[in-house]
């Protein structure tokens, strides 16, 4: 034990250490990329009106208030799983009807509660960010968010 730690030693656990964790990062960047590309998005459905509906999601910067796959703002609800909580899974035509509903009698003008802005959307920004938010769901999230009540 009366060895000396010396510099090549140093800089040999430094350079070795160094590749190592190099090595490991690459590695699950790889798998991470894999997963994303192959099993989480759901690239078979991902159609020109999604694209849209992504525009309008960004025009009107929905972000700033929602939060979507629970990235972006915690001041109104999270809208990954909405298709979900208005029943889209067991009546799309019924879940559709009622977000454009819900879109059109905003605000609520209901004291005490958070208001949506009016955004005035056409039938078609409509429909194409309804297709956007159908197409979220669909997203592998591994159960994310917890609640469907968002």
């Amino acid at each position: 034990m009366t060895e000396r730690f010396t510099k090549a030693a140093a800089r040999n656990i430094f350079f070795g250490g160094s590749l190592f964790f190099f090595v490991v990062f690459i590695s699950l960047v790889a798998m991470s990329h894999n997963y994303i590309l192959n099993k989480s998005t759901n690239t078979a459905t991902l159609t020109d009106d999604v694209a849209r509906g992504k525009h309008v999601w960004e025009k009107h910067a929905c972000i700033n208030c929602h939060s979507l796959l629970g990235e972006g703002a915690y001041f109104a609800p999270e809208l990954g799983n909405v298709w979900v909580r208005y029943g889209g899974d067991k009546d799309a035509e019924g879940a559709t009807s009622a977000l454009k509903g819900w879109m059109a009698a905003q605000p609520s003008r209901v004291e005490g509660r958070r208001q949506m802005p009016q955004f005035n959307l056409s039938d078609k920004e409509l429909d194409d960010l309804i297709a956007f938010f159908r197409w979220t769901n669909s997203i592998n999230t591994q159960n994310w968010p917890p609640k469907v009540s968002g």
